[in-house]
């Protein structure tokens, strides 16, 4: 694309990263292929020993993955980026090649179930330290990092309570200590939040959420420098087979095309609900970065371009208060996924964040009438009314 440095990131969704074929095809075509044909045996060789540049088998990569490693890499201002089957297996990705048994892993409590999971579970037994600090507070940061330290992951905003975390002064602590800070940037966007301008190393996408934000396919992306990607990371997800599909490669590289437009609505949605929930009686707290009740509200505003699609409250009345709250909604749907177009909402406790532990749970502030909302594109209107049935039903539970 002409000019493509110099274009805005909604010009860029549109245009940037078009692998187009000889037929000059509108619409980016489809590379449904597992492999491809060299015109002799010596060029089979040639690519497989790396002295010729083509691709040679879909896991290792496809020009569907290229258009979305390319699109994602303006995006996000990265030298390179690899693609993977899932959110998840980016986070793996992005973590294992980096350690080695005896490494020390430091990681933010605040974590997605799964990945938290991975630092407390799998990693002590292959041999490695791992540490967990309240994300939030720079002290334990720097009490944590005081030792020689490999890798850093953290999640800002963070799942399910948006906990806002400082990229800048994590990612100096980390540096210090010999490690790469990893940032999950799932609920910022790449619209609203550049994690490697802020010092990080590798920023971490699942793709299932806004990047497609129609419910239909899975994928992650793993950013960052070209000799971080290139030389850990890119290796790592070929040899492991934890590679991206071509069709879902092609339905996130068109999903990016109304990102701007999706999440902007879902944002505007976002904050006019977090604006009707903080006012009800029956709602204990609303956590939501365009809030200023919100405690990090000062560096969301530094650190970020706009607020998230995510909404976290706390429903007075524990599970029974939650589960009445959400079995009464009729347009927001019961869901563990996020980023969609339509409203969904889930209850950490009994789903996503089950597995931590009841103590752990409270400790992050995860409490059994903590629902996290992911707001829709939906009219807001129609939104506000379906939670008021909601808070109605939590009503009617105690009789005045």
């Amino acid at each position: 694309m002409k000019r493509a440095k110099t274009y805005r990131p909604a010009t860029q969704l549109i245009h940037g990263g078009v692998e187009r074929t000889s037929f000059d095809e509108t619409s980016d075509a489809v590379f449904l292929t597992s492999g491809f044909i060299y015109d002799s045996a010596e060029q089979a060789e040639r690519t497989f020993t790396g002295e010729e540049d083509r691709y040679q088998y879909s896991r290792f990569n496809n020009p569907n993955l290229t258009s979305l490693q390319n699109r994602l890499s303006i995006l996000e201002n990265a030298e390179a980026c690899v693609l993977t089957s899932t959110g998840m297996s980016a986070i793996y990705a992005s973590l294992m090649p980096l350690i080695k048994t005896g490494d020390r892993v430091v990681a933010s409590r605040a974590l997605f179930g799964s990945s938290y999971w991975i630092v407390e579970n799998l990693l002590p037994k292959l041999g490695i330290e791992t540490v967990f600090v309240d994300g939030t507070k720079l002290d334990q940061w720097q009490e944590a990092l005081s030792k020689p330290t490999a890798a850093v992951l953290i999640e800002t905003p963070s799942n399910p309570m948006l906990d806002i975390l400082d990229i800048k002064a994590i990612a100096d602590l980390t540096h210090k200590a010999g490690g790469k800070l990893i940032v999950d940037n799932v609920f910022a966007t790449p619209l609203y939040q550049h994690p490697l301008q802020w010092g990080a190393d590798i920023v971490v996408y699942s793709c299932t959420k806004h990047i497609d934000g129609q419910g239909r396919v899975l994928g992650g992306a793993v950013l960052g420098n070209k000799e971080t990607i290139e030389d850990n990371i890119t290796p790592f997800v070929r040899n492991t087979g934890i590679s991206l599909s071509p069709f879902n490669a092609w339905v996130l590289f068109k999903g990016l095309e109304t990102l701007p437009l999706r999440v902007e609505k879902m944002t505007q949605n976002a904050q006019a609900c977090s604006e009707f929930l903080e006012k009800s009686p029956l709602i204990s707290r609303v956590l939501y970065p365009g809030l200023k009740s919100h405690p990090h509200y000062e560096l969301g505003q530094k650190q970020m371009s706009a607020s998230s699609t995510m909404i976290g409250f706390e429903i007075k009345g524990g599970k029974k208060a939650a589960f009445t709250f959400m079995n009464a909604l009729e347009l927001i749907l019961i869901s563990n996924n996020l980023g969609d177009n339509r409203c969904i909402m889930t209850h950490p406790a009994t789903t996503t964040h089950m597995k931590i532990g009841e103590k752990e749970r409270l400790h992050l502030g995860i409490t059994d009438g903590s629902i996290r909302f992911s707001v829709g594109i939906e009219d807001v209107q129609d939104i506000i009314e379906d939670l008021q049935r909601g808070l109605d039903a939590v009503a009617a539970l105690s009789p005045s």
